[in-house]
């Protein structure tokens, strides 16, 4: 039995004879939530249009539940949801009036629409909304009453673009954690692709990370930290005004670390360097020091490491 979902196989396409996909590979298990980042321009767009069928590769092999997906293949068609930037919403129509016109578009049977509308509003927090026009909603409930939309027909692999792009805080917190349930509770496949790395972060098992049409990195989001890390030291003065001699100081010419200051917090990315060492130079300079703890860089970090060192190879 396929345990994947989504595999990619050698995949290019070119437009008028440039690159925008260069032989990438990656594989997306059932069931779960797998985020795909890159720049603007990386070519994230363009992978999805082929997994939806909605472009055909110029070389290598999109296998969507194990089939190559078509714009005419209704097989296909009829086991994924999507949620694009665009909501896919009608504005003088309620939220129940949205979702039963979907639910008639994609064959969902006369009897049970009320209950899988009524499930639906219900997952999105939104049923005391129900009778109320989708034009007067904000925007984060316009964003759960589309992923609402995406569900309507049961979707066994949902593919997200930006599903929290342009939310507030407490909104994009609420569409993850929606996000999370659908992969938890429903055993739904996952496909996110998204620029908000604290979001792959907090929701994602794997990750890929996509530059200029290669993929440069796949792995679990542990798997990711740890093998693009380098240990960091975070280090709390006791006073705000010793922050700018502490820099001076880690960065003579004896002594160079990359550092970065926040108020009284000092951060050390450490280079083979031990950390004793950079205490031990600290305290012998008259530097109080209240905390020192050991890090990991974040998701986002890495991200940004990989970005600037591919750049240094172009």
């Amino acid at each position: 039995m396929n345990m994947n979902a989504i595999e990619i196989h050698d995949l290019v396409k070119s437009f008028n004879g440039s690159p925008v996909l260069n032989k990438i590979n990656f594989k997306v298990r059932k069931g779960e939530i797998f985020g795909y980042l890159g720049p603007t321009g990386s070519g994230k767009t363009t992978t999805m249009r082929i997994m939806l069928g909605l472009l055909k590769p110029t070389a290598g092999r999109a296998l969507i539940l194990g089939a190559e997906p078509d714009e005419h293949n209704g097989n296909i068609r009829g086991k994924i949801g999507v949620l694009l930037e665009n909501n896919g919403l009608y504005e003088r129509l309620s939220a129940y009036q949205n979702l039963l016109y979907y639910a008639r578009l994609y064959g969902v049977h006369e009897p049970d629409r009320v209950e899988k509308i009524k499930g639906l509003l219900e997952f999105a927090g939104l049923f005391d909304r129900k009778n109320e026009k989708v034009g007067r909603f904000s925007t984060g409930m316009k964003r759960k009453l589309g992923l609402a939309r995406a569900m309507i027909n049961d979707p066994e692999i949902l593919f997200l673009d930006e599903p929290t792009h342009g939310l507030d805080p407490e909104s994009r917190m609420r569409v993850s954690d929606l996000i999370l349930r659908l992969s938890k509770e429903e055993g739904i496949t996952v496909f996110l692709n998204t620029h908000d790395l604290s979001e792959v972060e907090k929701i994602c098992s794997n990750a890929a990370i996509l530059e200029s049409g290669r993929i440069r990195a796949c792995d679990t989001i542990i798997g990711l930290r740890r093998s693009h890390d380098t240990p960091i030291l975070e280090i709390t003065l006791l006073d705000t005004g010793c922050a700018e001699w502490t820099l001076n100081l880690l960065n003579s010419q004896d002594h160079t670390y990359n550092c970065e200051q926040d108020g009284r917090l000092v951060t050390v990315t450490l280079n083979g360097e031990s950390p004793s060492t950079v205490l031990a130079m600290l305290v012998t300079n008259g530097i109080a020091v209240e905390e020192v703890k050991n890090a990991t860089k974040s998701l986002e970090a890495v991200y940004l490491d990989l970005m600037k060192r591919e750049r240094k190879h172009k």
